[in-house]
């Protein structure tokens, strides 16, 4: 007799939390130090939030596992772009971060490859 089966992880859910280690390890071996990993408001999540020499960077990981739907870069749209734009604010207030410069990159993740879009919005 066996007990009951455990519940099976959501593989989309596990697909993205492995896009989000890839695309901070990538970072991390440029020289970033990574501050957040989903930080999440009600206003919704931001994947990563790292810093390098007063640069402060809000990245947007991708994760698929083809291109079935499209360049993963092309899911983030300009409605997307301004979520993230205002919960950039809401981490800097909550933090009190004082970076004397702001940028937002897109990580797209396929596979093992990490290919990051600096400065996508």
């Amino acid at each position: 007799m066996t007990g009951p089966t455990p519940p099976t992880a959501d593989p989309r859910l596990e697909l993205g939390r492995r896009g989000e280690q890839l695309a901070a390890a990538w970072y991390q071996r440029r020289g970033y130090a990574v501050l957040a990993r989903n930080w999440s408001s009600r206003n919704g999540e931001l994947d990563l939030v790292l810093a390098r020499r007063g640069l402060l960077v809000f990245c947007e990981v991708k994760t698929r596992r083809s291109r079935a739907f499209g360049h993963p870069v092309e899911a983030v749209t300009e409605s997307k772009q301004r979520r993230i734009r205002q919960l950039a604010l809401q981490w800097m207030g909550a933090t009190r971060a004082r970076q004397a410069r702001v940028r937002f990159d897109v990580a797209a993740v396929e596979g093992r490859r990490v290919e990051v879009w600096r400065d996508a919005f």
